[in-house]
């Protein structure tokens, strides 16, 4: 299952670029705050906005994070500042906002909920630090999803990773982006690391999360795409089928817009005659 992108990645690169420049202009801001979290998609998204020539502010934000990833995002963030002269960088560690806000909410004896719910507000954590950010330098957070993340599973979290002013990456698959890192020359080690959120504390990588590579469910939201069924497949293609379906449904609420009770104007206003 194993997927080779046919992007053209020069003509990919200058489009991302040019999109991000004519946006930031026309919201007359001064560029970018991205997170740096030692993977894929934040290298190739920070790249991406720092070719733009306008500001690109880099923010590592760790909590309780293991050493590798931290490694790989100073990594990452060194080479960009040696490549262009428009990038800044900025730690803010949210290890002790992260413990202080567990003594302040109620514990629960169920611990797959437990952890969940703090995986998640590390993301949220992050968010907030993000717009923070933003907000005091005049700055547009750029999301770092790709579209089997954002689109396909939903493996992200709500108001967390996925709080965001614009996504520059959101229409390329995870091989699109490998390929468009390959070009941006983004560090070996971030390139060759396996991909992992970071938001539990070890080293467990996306795949270990999902159940299947980005791969295997990149082939899958294609067959989908081409109108195949389940019924199309046997054993790992199957199975794959399966578990891209069960990702998508369980998670459609984040790719949807927010429902909204419409009031019928009938009902709406006091009618006194």
């Amino acid at each position: 299952m194993a997927k080779k992108s046919t992007i053209n990645v020069e003509k990919v690169n200058q489009h991302i670029v040019n999109w991000l420049k004519e946006y930031a202009t026309n919201a007359k801001v001064d560029g970018f705050v991205i997170g740096i979290s030692g993977g894929i998609d934040s290298a190739v998204t920070s790249t991406l906005c720092a070719q733009t020539g306008l500001t690109t502010l880099c923010i590592e934000m760790p909590i309780h994070q293991h050493v590798s990833q931290v490694n790989r995002g100073k990594e990452h963030i060194k080479q960009l500042q040696s490549r262009f002269p428009n990038v800044r960088h900025a730690i803010a560690d949210l290890t002790s906002v992260f413990e202080t806000f567990k003594t302040e909410v109620p514990k629960t004896d169920n611990d797959v909920k437990l952890n969940l719910s703090l995986a998640n507000t590390r993301a949220r954590l992050r968010m907030t630090t993000l717009y923070y950010f933003a907000g005091i330098h005049g700055l547009l957070v750029a999301g770092t999803g790709n579209k089997v993340e954002d689109f396909g599973v939903g493996f992200y979290t709500k108001y967390g990773d996925g709080g965001v002013d614009l996504s520059p990456i959101a229409d390329l698959m995870k091989s699109d982006v490998y390929a468009l890192a390959a070009y941006l020359n983004i560090p070996e080690s971030i390139q060759k690391a396996a991909p992992t959120d970071g938001l539990f504390g070890d080293s467990r990588t996306d795949e270990d999360q999902l159940g299947a590579s980005y791969d295997e469910l990149e082939w899958a939201m294609l067959q989908i795409e081409d109108g195949k069924e389940e019924s199309d497949f046997v054993e790992r293609e199957k199975e794959v089928y399966k578990i891209y379906k069960r990702l998508h449904f369980a998670n459609k609420h984040k790719m949807n817009p927010i429902p909204v009770c419409l009031i019928p104007k009938k009902i709406k206003k006091f009618n006194f005659f």
